[in-house]
């Protein structure tokens, strides 16, 4: 399988991902008896619902100073020290520093809802390559309602792809009104390019959470976190009905790599130059909560 490659927004470079796991990725969607074993065994939540408990016994968080260290991962932005958290998942859905993700101030801007590597497009129903030629997005499958997807048929849309190293707290891209995230029942297939270059809808058999957000300028947003194998649970921590500001916290994952789409009518957004010219090549673009995702029209 090739390596994934992503362009950094902060170094200008492109960079290849290192993979929590890899060599697991490579034989489970590589192989044919490691495809198999997903569908008999690792797509199922009770897989997931037992790795989410063995990494949240107090044992597991004697891998967090291996993790740290191997992926060089800032301490410094933590709100607790390492040695504080009492299992590995507690360290895994950690908060940062106040001030280790400030938000753009533009009041026209949205920003990226978490840190992690993003694909833009700018017009979903023109999309026809992702990750790899030939594979388009089925809007109706994965939001679960023809109607609902008519809405958005046209619009724009930012696919958020959390590796387990990153921060994964999940966030809102824009101001509003929130109304209450309802559940799509799914499997757990892993969200990571080695797998969906194999097949892209994962992403819409997936365990899905929707949430409307009413807004004064962008009308209304629809953002989707998607669960994948070895996410424990996906937590919403927002208050339905509540108004919320740009950046403010939504929920987070627990163990495992995950991913968000955040969703726009048609003619609402101009998302960021950087991030369509590398999504229209199937690369994804690094950046971080709080950066500039696009802007209101």
């Amino acid at each position: 399988m090739q390596p994934i490659t992503y362009f950094n927004r902060y170094t200008g470079c492109l960079e290849q991902e290192a993979v929590y796991g890899e060599g697991f990725l490579k034989w489970a969607y590589g192989r044919a008896v490691g495809r198999a074993t997903v569908e008999l065994l690792v797509k199922r939540s009770l897989f997931s619902r037992f790795y989410g408990w063995w990494m949240s016994r107090p044992a597991s968080a004697g891998r967090i100073k291996p993790f740290v260290e191997t992926f060089q991962l800032d301490v410094s932005e933590f709100a607790q020290a390492p040695e504080e958290y009492g299992s590995f998942n507690d360290f895994f859905f950690r908060r940062l520093k106040p001030d280790a993700r400030p938000i753009d101030s533009n009041p026209a801007s949205i920003v990226f809802p978490a840190d992690g590597r993003h694909l833009g497009f700018q017009d979903l129903s023109s999309v026809s390559q992702v990750f790899v030629k030939g594979q388009g997005f089925d809007l109706t499958t994965f939001l679960g309602d023809p109607a609902l997807a008519a809405k958005y048929q046209g619009g724009s849309a930012v696919l958020s792809r959390l590796c387990p190293l990153d921060y994964h707290r999940f966030h809102f891209a824009t101001a509003g009104c929130p109304g209450a995230a309802w559940l799509i029942s799914g499997v757990l297939y892993s969200v990571n390019p080695m797998a969906l270059r194999q097949r892209l809808a994962y992403l819409w058999e997936n365990k899905r959470m929707l949430t409307r957000l009413a807004t004064k300028t962008l009308g209304e947003v629809l953002i989707v976190e998607i669960g994948a194998t070895n996410v424990g649970s996906i937590t919403q921590t927002f208050r339905s009905d509540d108004a919320i500001e740009k950046g403010d916290e939504k929920g987070y994952f627990r163990f495992g790599g995950s991913a968000t789409m955040t969703l726009f009518e048609p003619g609402r957004v101009k998302l960021s130059d950087d991030l369509l010219h590398y999504s229209a090549q199937s690369i994804e673009l690094y950046a971080k909560m709080g950066d500039v995702m696009g802007q209101a029209l």
